[in-house]
């Protein structure tokens, strides 16, 4: 491993609309970026089809969709990888599943992070560059239950579905009020359904030491809070994937789609994540790329290697697909006469609330870095900025942009884990000690 290599990494594109034909100045600026890096990578946050697939009970949010030609225009802005395991994935179930897998394929993506089963699922992707071989493992701690790609058995077939990295959070509180807890518990009959579950055999056996109050766990102790821990499995899972990548490609890179945070702080990676990137690291990876809240997290360089909790939106249009399932309209009151514009106005009560409504998700950064001999020799961030106060139907493409204020927040963000970013002109200079 003696050659350079660069890299390029975005947050989120949940693009559901497709580019003008006559390609513009913004476009020209960022695309140019893109395809200086060998490893160009982004995550898709839309399942691509021509509605293959059946709307599911459950989605990430919004029922992504778009069509699969938007994944030309991705390969315009000249991306060559992508994961696409997130919140999304299955808003159209197995077949929006296997149809945009189709599409990522024929469209000649390197895709990770989603299978027809958990094997395939968490499978390391390599895509070949001019500088050397990189390895791709993507995995996302936010997902309904059921998408979470199933094991095969020597008799039966396994489950589509992502890369799942699952995680248990436990609410510590002291024994006074855990015991007030129980209390509660017992009057109220919330454990009614799981005693019995116990009894008849269809559920084991909680730890001796975690009290369940419905769904969530409470513990005794004297510190109390929220503490989250990676899942023992799908940590030693990823470790295997990254322990394999490593003796197979010059360079190995771990994407985690992770909503989760710290408290209430949006803008803060829960416990279990930097646990989770620091491990995949000590493990091999030469990167952790983070996305999922639609705002950047702080950056951490962990043994000279970098970990972005989170890059924020890269293209977000998540206010322009084109259909909706009856379960939407339902849950804003709204009935088959009413209309995706009207379905649109209500959750955002006409633009005043939402993430429409939140500058911090419409700028975000593009890194890009050089290693050398597995070491990280150079990151820059470059700030873009995706048209905050447009019209709905107009916002969510991305343009660099020569205003600082999302490296001033980074800077802030990325301090209490040791790092240093200076800005120069409009570009943030991340400092390699």
């Amino acid at each position: 491993m003696n050659n350079a290599m660069t890299f390029v990494a975005t947050g989120d594109s949940f693009i559901t609309r497709r580019l003008p034909a006559e390609r513009t100045e913004r476009f020209a600026g960022i695309s140019g970026l893109i395809r200086r890096a060998h490893f160009r990578f982004t995550n898709l946050e839309v399942t691509a089809h021509r509605f293959e697939g059946t709307p599911s009970a459950l989605s990430g949010g919004t029922w992504a969709v778009a069509p699969p030609e938007v994944l030309q225009d991705i390969a315009d802005y000249g991306f060559n990888a992508v994961a696409w395991a997130n919140n999304h994935t299955l808003d159209y179930l197995y077949d929006g599943l296997e149809a945009t897998a189709k599409y990522l394929d024929q469209y000649g993506f390197v895709h990770a992070g989603v299978g027809r089963n958990l094997a395939e699922a968490s499978e390391v992707k390599y895509i070949e560059t001019a500088a050397g071989r990189v390895a791709l493992i993507a995995a996302t701690s936010t997902f309904h239950d059921f998408w979470a790609a199933g094991e095969q058995r020597p008799d039966l077939a396994g489950r589509p579905g992502v890369n799942p990295l699952r995680y248990h959070a436990n609410h510590i509180v002291s024994a006074e009020r855990l015991e007030l807890l129980k209390q509660i518990a017992d009057t109220v009959h919330i454990n009614a359904q799981q005693k019995l579950s116990k009894k008849e055999g269809f559920a084991t056996g909680a730890e001796t030491d975690v009290f369940m109050f419905g769904k969530h766990r409470f513990m005794a102790g004297e510190r109390e809070g929220l503490a989250t821990t990676p899942h023992e499995g799908d940590m030693r899972r990823m470790l295997v994937r990254i322990a394999e990548a490593k003796r197979q490609a010059d360079y190995v890179l771990v994407s985690i789609h992770a909503h989760e945070m710290e408290a209430d702080a949006k803008d803060k990676p829960a416990d279990f994540l930097k646990t989770f990137a620091r491990a995949c690291i000590d493990g091999g990876a030469h990167a952790v790329i983070g996305h999922g809240p639609h705002i950047v997290r702080g950056i951490e360089i962990y043994k000279n290697r970098p970990i972005f909790y989170s890059l924020g939106n890269f293209i977000f249009q998540n206010d322009t697909v084109t259909h909706l399932p009856a379960d939407f309209y339902e849950k804003y009151g709204l009935g088959h006469t009413d209309t995706i514009s009207d379905a649109l106005d209500k959750r955002s009560g006409n633009e005043t609330r939402g993430l429409g409504t939140d500058p911090k998700v419409w700028s975000s950064i593009v890194p890009f870095w050089t290693m050398e001999d597995g070491e990280l020799k150079e990151l820059a961030l470059y700030p873009i900025e995706m048209g905050f106060g447009q019209s709905r139907y107009s916002r969510g493409w991305p343009a660099l942009t020569p205003d600082t204020g999302v490296l001033q927040t980074l800077q802030m963000l990325s301090a209490p884990f040791g790092t240093r970013i200076e800005i120069a002109g409009h570009i943030g200079k991340v400092i390699i000690s």
